[in-house]
């Protein structure tokens, strides 16, 4: 297998990253995709009290472990298989189990702090940001947190109040610059995906 095709994939928290990535590679009828979520290299908290992981700043960058994600990567693109982190969301740290990985010729990297680390930047062939209107991701998130990850509503409201929002205005949102194409989520990103449907059409052995 050739060496392959980073694509890193920022914006901020429940901006659709998944449904715009699903998006391409459905038009792009590509199937042999691995895609990595960030959130899985959340530090490892498991010595650390329940009453103070709930606390923890996540959308800082410090709260990943980009050094095991960067040498993960790294391995990967290297043709390695890796024992890739899980992390349990009702838990706030990682699960005791882990998932073994095999490369494949696209690795996606999602996550809101993709951008953010200059050595996973510098790897990368693709560099995406997803944007949407911070009202309708603060509902998203809202239904997701309490639905899927067992939240509760003002913990949700406390949160995205207390570092969400403005760890977004401060770490998320300006990774824009670093981004080779910012996809608008609405109605009008169909020419984006197809700018990058066609990039990935073109990649030998894809």
């Amino acid at each position: 297998m050739d060496k392959p095709f980073l694509i890193l994939v920022a914006g901020g928290s429940a901006s659709g990253k998944s449904t715009v990535v699903k998006s391409i590679l459905d038009q792009a009828g590509i199937k042999d995709v691995l895609t990595i979520n960030q959130d899985d290299y959340y530090l490892d908290q498991k010595d650390v009290p329940m009453e103070k992981r709930i606390i923890v700043n996540y959308d800082h960058p410090n709260s990943i472990d980009n050094e095991l994600l960067f040498s993960h990567i790294k391995q990967l693109l290297d043709g390695k298989t890796i024992e890739k982190p899980l992390y349990d969301y009702k838990n706030y740290t990682r699960s005791s189990a882990c998932e073994t990985v095999n490369p494949k010729p696209i690795i996606i990297v999602e996550g809101i702090l993709s951008l953010t680390d200059k050595n996973l930047r510098d790897l990368a062939d693709l560099k995406l940001y997803v944007e949407l209107d911070d009202d309708i991701r603060f509902i998203r998130r809202l239904s997701r947190d309490v639905k899927e990850r067992g939240r509760s509503i003002d913990s949700v409201v406390k949160q995205y109040l207390d570092t969400v929002k403005p760890m977004y205005h401060k770490y998320v949102k300006p990774t824009k610059r670093y981004a080779d194409i910012i996809i608008p989520n609405d109605e009008k990103h169909s020419v984006a995906v197809k700018v990058i449907v066609g990039m990935l059409n073109s990649i030998k052995g894809v």
